[in-house]
């Protein structure tokens, strides 16, 4: 757990920016000097100039030489000592090391809820105020500024610190505080949000402050108040990031207080496992923050390439190298882009205005090879073998060609490992499920046991690598493998599920129905909008002419053949004329909603989704009624011999 929180310590560190000219800290004003707690004024990067030299000073870009700081007082825990205890012990007594620890934690709680009612009672509600009277600034600026400051300070006002007082003063009849954070810390996690938006809120602070006077204002009043201490608002704003590290220090330092036969031990290291675990999952969605950045980043100097663009991706190591070429006796400069999936071989651009590199080769680290070679006229030399591409390339010295042998050789094994992960899925479902294979009679007879999805990175049957984007996880419901949607895009009936259509792969089609492929081998390859119009128009859902009107179908409308194939009931297919063998454009119906026309026109009707509008009209009221019946059981995902609450979705 010790080397989990230095990682979490480092992550939260990496997020945590302030202003270069931020204001000297004061002392903490008297109507947050909760229980006598008063912070001293730090030292070092803490010292800045004073809120009017910050304010005036021109456009405060963000920085990170707080970080060191922060760090330092992370580690040592040196920052509890902030707020001491007022209450001490009557001479003579000497208060339990563990209930000292209890009292600290309230005393701290106190003053972090008035830091957080200043922050949303007053910064983001004046702000708000502001923003609605003399719309100088736009509301959402605030509200992004803030995230969820206020869920966060109700939670703590109104839950976690009651429960500590009252805990603390019925210390003598339950002395134990581990349940009541076992209860509370798992709400803690709505941290993460907060922690995400941070950087984010920095930069939307300091633009808005240099570009609206009345923002600018507003702050400067709150800021030189005595409720504010004199602190500027990104130091206000700091506390939510450090709050959880010192639940977990506090707490820590209380387990190891307590006296071995403890009633609360088990409790206390329960509640330290949650706390440990919500600091876990900020320090997550920092990390998944800051490597999305990073890597939209890389794909903007890349110049945003389709089949590039992917984020899934992680980038292992960049870097310019030298190409051995074969027809110049020097070598040229290049630059590489190494991710866990590819290798991008770049050329820099000479004037690097928006893309800074061109990518000349991808190689696919699935079956690449990496090598030193041993050449006297080229020192450190090594070769970089793939499916498209050999390159022999030149590092400039035996360090820097050691580390790209190795950030190399690294993504090669991880891509070796997934595989060997996946084969391992195949065999253990066909070594104990063979029988599907040999047995293949029962098939469709019983319900499969599903491949776990996690058990599988790629499609069982083509072996395509899944992603969130493009290629989704989907079961085949007759044998149970992950596949993805090309190689599941077949329905066939099943015993089990009383003969109704399901979800199959292709391999279990064929043996289901004994067709190769659908009606055609050819139908099937030529595209999915080169579906006949008679053939689905015989076997329809619903078929007639529709009037398409909007700006989708362009201003002066159109007058198209309209069918919702009974093989494929979830969608839309828009041909120019009935007879036509390819349509000229196809809608997955699935998701979208059906509502009324514009204008109260009562033959019209509209599908929306997001950004998504079409507009149609029939010819008369009760075609209308039967379409918008059609596409919203096709919506909501029903299919033919289903009941209207079918669900064929994974």
């Amino acid at each position: 757990m010790e080397g989990a929180s230095e990682e979490k310590l480092v992550s939260v560190s990496n997020l945590v920016t302030v202003f270069e000219n931020s204001s000297t800290p004061g002392p903490v004003p008297r109507a947050h000097q909760l229980a006598g707690c008063r912070s001293p004024p730090p030292a070092g990067p803490w010292e800045k100039p004073s809120v009017d030299e910050a304010l005036g000073s021109g456009h405060r870009t963000v920085s990170r030489r707080y970080l060191s700081s922060l760090k330092n007082k992370l580690s040592s825990g040196t920052w509890r000592k902030s707020c001491q205890p007022t209450t001490c012990p009557e001479p003579g007594t000497q208060e339990p090391e563990e209930k000292r620890i209890v009292r600290e934690l309230l005393e701290t709680e106190q003053a972090y809820v008035a830091r957080l009612h200043l922050l949303d009672q007053v910064f983001f509600q004046e702000l708000l105020e502001e923003a609605r009277s003399s719309k100088a600034f736009p509301e959402d600026v605030v509200r992004l500024i803030f995230s969820n400051i206020s869920s966060i300070y109700q939670f703590h006002a109104q839950f976690f610190l009651p429960e500590l007082q009252r805990r603390l003063d019925d210390w003598t009849a339950t002395p134990r505080i581990g349940d009541v954070i076992q209860k509370l810390a798992p709400f803690l996690k709505m941290y993460s949000e907060y922690v995400k938006n941070f950087q984010r809120a920095a930069e939307l602070l300091a633009t808005w402050t240099d570009k609206s006077p009345p923002f600018q204002e507003v702050l400067t009043r709150i800021q030189s108040s005595e409720a504010s201490g004199s602190l500027t608002l990104q130091h206000h704003m700091l506390e939510p990031v450090q709050r959880i590290p010192r639940y977990e220090l506090l707490l820590k330092e209380y387990v190891q207080k307590l006296p071995a036969q403890a009633p609360d031990r088990a409790d206390a290291q329960k509640a330290l496992d949650l706390i440990f675990s919500a600091a876990q999952h900020s320090n997550a969605a920092i990390t998944e923050m800051e490597r999305l950045q990073d890597l939209w980043e890389v794909y903007q100097r890349l110049g945003l390439e389709d089949d590039i663009v992917d984020p899934s991706n992680a980038l292992l190591r960049e870097g310019p190298v030298l190409k051995i070429s074969f027809r110049r006796r020097d070598p040229v400069e290049r630059y590489l882009f190494l991710f866990n999936n590819m290798l991008l071989y770049c050329v820099p651009r000479v004037i690097q205005v928006g893309a800074h590199f061109q990518v000349r080769t991808r190689i696919d680290v699935a079956g690449m090879k990496v090598r030193e070679l041993t050449d006297a006229e080229f020192p450190h030399a090594f070769l970089v073998s793939g499916k498209q591409r050999t390159l022999e390339l030149q590092a400039r010295s035996q360090e820097e060609m050691i580390s790209w042998m190795q950030a190399c050789q690294a993504a090669i094994d991880l891509i070796e490992k997934r595989n060997e992960t996946f084969k391992a899925a195949v065999q253990g479902s066909e070594g104990a499920a063979q029988g599907q294979e040999l047995q293949s009679e029962e098939l469709g007879l019983r319900a499969p046991q599903w491949v776990r999805d996690k058990m599988v990175t790629m499609c069982m049957r083509c072996r395509e690598p899944f992603n969130a984007l493009t290629r989704r996880r989907h079961h085949c419901r007759a044998c149970g493998y992950v596949v993805c949607a090309r190689c599941s895009d077949y329905r066939a009936e099943l015993k089990y599920d009383d003969n109704r259509p399901n979800r199959v792969c292709f391999t279990c089609y064929t043996f289901l129905t004994g067709n190769v492929l659908p009606e055609d081998k050819e139908d099937k390859r030529r595209g999915i909008l080169e579906k006949g119009s008679a053939a689905g128009s015989e076997q329809s859902l619903e078929c007639s002419f529709l009037q398409l009107t909007g700006d989708k179908w362009g201003k002066s409308g159109t007058r198209g053949w309209c069918v919702i194939p009974r093989d494929d009931p979830l969608v839309l297919y828009v041909y120019a004329a009935p007879q036509d063998v390819r349509a000229h454009t196809s809608i997955p119906l699935l998701g979208y909603q059906v509502t009324a026309g514009p204008q109260g026109d009562p033959r019209a009707f509209q599908l929306q989704q997001s950004s998504q509008l079409y507009t149609f009209k029939a010819d008369t009221e009760e075609l209308r009624d039967r379409w918008v019946k059609a596409m919203a059981r096709a919506a909501s995902g029903w299919s033919p011999g289903e009941a209207e609450d079918g669900d064929l979705s994974d």
